[in-house]
């Protein structure tokens, strides 16, 4: 009885630990990472495994260091209020050790295996995911999520410093693509949340400018992005394949923001949330199918 009960205690201290690292936010990083890799050139099974590992562990650590400095307000949202710091499960030096151990792994590894320049990518990443967006901007600005979404934007530049040691003009085109892409589908996101956040005191721009405000604001980055996914076609990097893609994402993004700005329901705030990220994922494939056919 008393090992079956040990058992059961490992299994779910695994699957805190595990979801500290924020899985689901990790995946489509990660995918970005991988098509960038195969736009970037021909890298071999074993360093894309490694480039992805670097970039899980560094992504996991920053998300494991969320949790704790964002325990207080975890705990007074549904949504977050049974994670594990907030809950109490893990407690908030564990969840820091963790964090750091994971977002050092993450370092040495890209640096020894990979090399320095995607290593320090990484984790300007991480750091600024931690200090400039969680520890600075989240709790002080409704445009948080704007500056703060550069950390995210980080994985393509990592995946082409893995891939031909340096940067060129297209990761930065790549880098720009994901930095627009992350305000208008996180606000998306936000309106269906406003209350909650309202709650925790954290100023999103709903809650600060209110949701018509919003509408607008997405409506506005949505056709930046659609003006910053041209730019590598216009720099030469893609060709007629990517154009097309492009061109109907885009408009289709439009169209679904510009829809939530005269329809502001939740099911259509879901809709828009929910097509962001297969745009981005289907407008990285396109890159890989324009440079492979």
């Amino acid at each position: 009885m008393e090992l079956v009960a040990a058992r059961s205690a490992w299994r779910i201290a695994v699957s805190d630990y595990f979801e500290m690292t924020k899985p689901r936010v990790q995946s489509l990083l990660l995918f970005t990472t991988v098509t960038t890799m195969y736009v970037a050139g021909d890298p071999s099974l074993g360093l894309v495994a490694l480039t992805c590992l670097g970039g899980a562990l560094s992504a996991g650590g920053a998300g494991a260091i969320n949790h704790v400095l964002d325990r207080d307000i975890d705990r007074t949202m549904q949504r977050t209020a049974n994670r594990p710091v907030a809950s109490g499960r893990v407690s908030p030096a564990a969840g820091l050790a963790f964090g750091i151990a994971l977002g050092v792994a993450a370092f040495v590894l890209l640096a020894t295996t990979v090399n320095l320049l995607a290593a320090a990518l990484s984790l300007s990443g991480l750091l600024g995911y931690v200090f400039v967006y969680t520890l600075w901007l989240k709790r002080s600005t409704p445009q948080n999520i704007v500056i703060g979404g550069a950390a995210g934007a980080v994985p393509p530049l990592v995946a082409w410093a893995a891939v031909t040691g340096g940067l060129t003009g297209t990761p930065l085109y790549l880098f720009a693509i994901v930095f627009f892409w992350t305000p208008p589908h996180f606000w998306a996101l936000s309106l269906l949340m406003k209350d909650e956040y309202a709650r925790a005191g954290v100023p999103m721009l709903p809650v600060v400018r209110g949701e018509r405000e919003t509408r607008r604001h997405i409506l506005l980055y949505t056709v930046l992005l659609y003006a910053v996914s041209q730019l590598p076609f216009c720099a030469g990097a893609f060709g007629a394949t990517y154009l097309v893609a492009s061109v109907v994402l885009g408009a289709a993004f439009i169209y679904g923001a510009a829809r939530l700005a005269k329809r502001p329901d939740r099911r259509t705030a879901l809709r828009l949330y929910l097509f962001s990220l297969a745009y981005l994922a289907a407008l990285f494939a396109a890159m890989v199918a324009d440079v492979r056919l």
